[in-house]
């Protein structure tokens, strides 16, 4: 489906830092659209997409290197205001005719810069009246000689050049991340580059979004009918409701019941369905798949096998289901913006695949259908915002992330129709509960695990030999990290209570205290 892009527009290269998602999220906030791109791009690339201003990622290369990533020709020439963040501060530096040397001591971590006054043009200057600005550091480069044309913007005892400017040519680089939450006023010094230096007016707001998604979609479908799996989460939600706002009637959602949902989920999806929908004759058909999907998992209790499988048998009964519809032509998925970015892949290095998705790619040549994505541009924060401007109920745009594989991952090792069913009472004890002492908001994602272990546990003047529950809840502003939410003790101690003396088959309750990193927000 072809994208119109707004007028105001930013680029984000990619040099592989595991911050660049934040960077384009912190430029999205200033209300400013952007979109990130590996930094081997194509070089026509830069010219077609014409950005109002380029910010340059961080890295885990080093410029010292022979073979090293480098800012595409196309970006230096293009006349336009550039940010290079850390690897990308080294990149500018050294392509321009700056020096980069090993630090003699690295730093990672929280770090203080001095800031010189580098005038109404510059990009830190009014950052730093008040003394000098804590900020986040990751590097093991420092740059030690300036570019001709370029001055010391900030400075730490470590690296004299932590910040430069080049206020005539709009070129900048600082040597710290502006974009996480530990630099104080990081977005602030973000917005400002991206409104007051590059020029953009911050018009990408939830309503434009709404407006364009609308032209796009009537545009490309006109008048031909469209099909789209509904999974009762945020970004399903929101698609389908974008879509019934473009074409009504012409749209008809799948939902798939596979067996492994919460407690009452498929009432409240069919439910949700029927509230959002501005059609005469809203289009929803339910399958029953539970004991197909479960049957397809019997025996399996390695994570990825599972995935893979509930992956497969999910594409079987969708595509089942669409070739009965009359008249499909197109196929409607939830896609969303960090899904497209973490199955991209540079050509340089040996970069990792974080995870792969199967909205990206595969499902429609199977179904021989055309692909429409309205989120596919979209964050996790403005699909939400988007729903709200959509007249979604809060209570569904900021329902807690629920994984696709579904409640298979939260069962440990081999999935049985008993353990799920067991799993779902506990976990809507565990949701009630949060709701009732009002952290459900508080906390970003919580939910509860089965684990087949025997634990011995008494009832009464009886023994009970049982499995156990375990109990998760984190706080983290990106899903990238995230730290166990303390919560209040008697609250755990009433969700225990509940759970032993509600769930027979249920001998202990634990809580989970690991971080992300080292641990993993699921446990599979």
């Amino acid at each position: 489906m072809h994208k119109s892009l707004p007028d105001d527009r930013l680029l984000i290269v990619d040099f592989g830092s595991q911050y660049t998602q934040l960077i384009a999220r912190r430029v999205r906030e200033a209300g400013v659209y952007c979109e990130v791109h590996p930094f081997d791009m194509p070089a026509e690339f830069v010219d077609a997409f014409s950005p109002r201003g380029v910010v340059l990622s961080g890295g885990p290369e080093t410029v010292t290197e022979i073979e090293t990533p480098r800012i595409p020709d196309q970006v230096l020439e293009a006349g336009v205001p550039v940010l290079g963040i850390c690897y990308g501060m080294h990149a500018l530096a050294s392509q321009l005719g700056g020096a980069v040397e090993p630090s003699s001591k690295r730093e990672f971590g929280s770090a203080e810069i001095d800031i010189v006054d580098d005038g109404a043009d510059g990009l830190l200057g009014r950052f730093g009246t008040d003394g000098p600005l804590p900020v986040w550091m990751s590097h093991g480069d420092k740059v030690v000689s300036l570019p001709p044309g370029f001055e010391v913007a900030a400075s730490t005892p470590n690296a004299p050049i932590a910040a430069m400017s080049d206020a005539s040519r709009h070129l900048y680089g600082v040597q710290f991340h502006p974009e996480v939450t530990h630099t104080r006023n990081g977005a602030e010094i973000l917005d400002r580059f991206a409104r007051d230096i590059c020029g953009c007016n911050g018009t990408w707001t939830a309503e434009q979004i709404v407006e364009r998604a609308i032209r796009e979609v009537r545009a490309a479908v006109g008048d031909e009918r469209v099909v789209l799996g509904l999974s009762g989460g945020v970004d399903s939600s929101v698609a389908a409701a974008l879509l019934d706002r473009a074409i009504g009637d012409q749209l008809t959602c799948v939902f798939v019941d596979n067996g492994l949902l919460r407690l009452n989920e498929r009432k409240e999806v069919e439910a949700a369905f029927y509230r959002m929908s501005n059609a005469l004759d809203p289009h929803l058909v339910t399958v029953d798949a539970t004991d197909e999907f479960l049957g397809a998992l019997h025996g399996l209790d390695d994570p990825e096998a599972k995935r893979k499988c509930i992956g497969a048998t999910f594409i079987d009964v969708f595509q089942r289901e669409a070739e009965k519809l009359e008249g499909v032509r197109w196929l409607a998925q939830g896609t969303i913006y960090p899904d497209v970015i973490e199955s991209a892949a540079s050509k340089f290095g040996k970069a990792h695949v974080i995870k792969s998705h199967h909205n990206v790619g595969g499902l429609p040549e199977r179904m021989h259908l055309k692909l429409v994505e309205p989120l596919r541009d979209l964050f996790k924060d403005e699909v939400r915002r988007v729903g709200l401007a959509l007249g979604l109920p809060r209570e569904l745009v900021f329902r807690h992330p629920f994984p696709g594989p579904g409640l298979a991952v939260r069962v440990i090792g081999e999935v049985r129709r008993e353990y799920l069913d067991v799993l779902r009472r506990a976990d809507a004890i565990f949701m009630e509960e949060l709701r009732r002492a009002d952290y459900y908001d508080r906390v970003h994602q919580a939910f509860a695990v089965y684990l087949p272990v025997n634990s011995v546990g008494v009832v009464g003047d009886a023994r009970r030999y049982a499995h156990v529950i375990a109990l998760r809840a984190v706080e983290t502003t990106d899903f990238m990290t995230a730290r166990w939410a303390q919560l209040p003790h008697d609250l755990l101690g009433t969700v225990s209570n509940r759970i032993m003396n509600e769930i027979e088959d249920v001998s202990r309750v634990v809580y989970d205290i690991a971080s992300k990193p080292p641990a993993t927000i699921e446990w599979e």
